[in-house]
């Protein structure tokens, strides 16, 4: 994989780099996108760039995709509500650090809460 430098003064880019434009005498059907990681790493190298294609979906979404799109909706608003929940925090905390450091064990809240709610959701379907 390629590091990504930018010029002095520029620390990092995110977003896309040039606009994708249709019609007219200079077409652009690829998008250059720029990266920066956010998210806590070892890693000392965090920007990216992605050359994309632009591409319209011609077929329907499946069954399998909307049930996925649904699932994924009514899990982040369980775990938005559960997050928020005064009375389930505590408890919930107490569930996470007995559970971090197992071999399988969610290493952020977030992903805990996740976890848990995705098991509820599923459980609410069967």
């Amino acid at each position: 994989m390629a590091k990504v430098v930018w010029s002095n003064g520029i620390d990092y880019a995110s977003g896309a780099l040039n606009k994708v434009k249709k019609g007219g005498q200079h077409d652009h059907e690829k998008m250059l996108l720029g990266t920066h990681r956010k998210a806590a790493t070892t890693s000392t190298h965090c920007n990216r760039i992605y050359l994309r294609e632009v591409s319209v979906r011609t077929s329907p979404l499946s069954t399998k995709e909307l049930q996925a799109r649904n699932r994924f909706r009514a899990v982040a608003q369980m775990v938005k509500e559960r997050a928020a929940d005064l009375m389930a925090i505590t408890q919930d905390q107490v569930d996470f650090l007995a559970q971090k450091d197992a071999a399988n064990g969610k290493k952020t809240m977030k992903a805990y809460l996740w976890k848990v709610c995705g098991q509820e959701y599923d459980a609410s379907l069967n």
